[in-house]
């Protein structure tokens, strides 16, 4: 069934730009839609040319924006003894090893993020049909299994993100709120625009950044100009 928009979005339609704009522009755009009354999150979606079935195209990591994206987050850690108490003093709201793992076993998922030491994979694995399908399980490639733990949950719990191509090979990552300023929003959105663009598969071929788009919770989507 189609998504049923309410008046706010129907209106917002109704004067949504019909081209591509210019970054700055675009942002400006965004914001001149009736809004919700909280403080929504601004969204980037980009549309790459890169086959999601090749592994070497595939783009999977973390980042941390200039400006945050104004949440912070819920982390816990897998790890032992001096590290535990470093992840705790960073952050962390839980940090342990196979206590951590069968609480979790046993249904609690009150948290964001996991990070994990790489000698605690061997325990964590056990957890990967439970963690697998939220997108919770630790990964070296999104940078969250590390042995500087302490790090990595201080980064994630100010609000770094992880990003990861879907099977249509689309990016879909927040980049800060409707509340920030202007300026923030473009250099957050730069940054990681100018991020993937230095990150192109060397297999990818053809127009490699094939469309960018930013909308808000409940507003239509802004198409961006990045040529």
């Amino acid at each position: 069934m189609p998504r049923q928009h309410g008046k706010r979005y129907a209106k917002s339609l109704e004067k949504a730009p019909k081209r591509k704009m210019p970054l700055a522009e675009a942002v400006a755009a965004l914001k001149g839609f009736d809004q919700p009354k909280f403080d929504s999150t601004v969204e980037l979606v980009m549309h790459l040319g890169i086959d999601p079935r090749q592994a070497d195209q595939a783009l999977r990591g973390s980042i941390s924006l200039p400006h945050g994206i104004g949440k912070s987050k819920t982390v816990i850690a897998f790890c032992e003894g001096s590290d535990a108490e470093a992840a705790k003093a960073a952050g962390a709201v839980e940090a342990g090893g196979e206590e951590l793992v069968d609480k979790i076993s046993k249904g609690w998922m009150d948290f964001d993020v996991a990070i994990a030491h790489p000698g605690m994979m061997k325990i964590v694995s056990k957890l990967g049909r439970t963690l697998g399908p939220t997108g919770k399980m630790p990964s070296p490639k999104a940078g969250t299994v590390t042995p500087k733990v302490a790090d990595a949950v201080k980064e994630f719990a100010a609000g770094k993100v992880e990003y990861r191509n879907d099977d249509g090979g689309n990016l879909h990552i927040p980049v800060g709120k409707m509340s920030f300023d202007n300026d923030k929003l473009v250099e957050n959105i730069q940054h990681f625009i100018t991020f993937v663009r230095r990150a192109k598969p060397a297999t990818s071929k053809g127009t490699y950044i094939k469309k960018v788009a930013i909308s808000g919770t409940m507003t239509p989507g802004v198409e961006v100009d990045v040529a």
